[in-house]
């Protein structure tokens, strides 16, 4: 990354990390106003609008 230093693997991963130094958010939520730079982040972050919770820990059975 030219701005921090930071290094990756592929260029792709390069240019969603460089969506942190400018800001940009490519992936609105439909429900609310906030928007994330990564499509996985925008899927945990809608769980939270439907109160789906499709993580279950194997150890107490609780879902998150």
């Amino acid at each position: 990354c030219s701005m921090c230093g930071k290094g990756f693997a592929q260029k792709a991963q390069l240019v969603v990390h460089h969506h942190i130094h400018t800001g940009e958010c490519s992936f609105p939520c439909a429900d609310c106003p906030k928007a994330f730079i990564d499509k996985s982040h925008l899927i945990v972050h809608c769980h939270t609008h439907t109160g789906k919770r499709p993580f279950l820990c194997a150890v107490c059975s609780q879902a998150f």
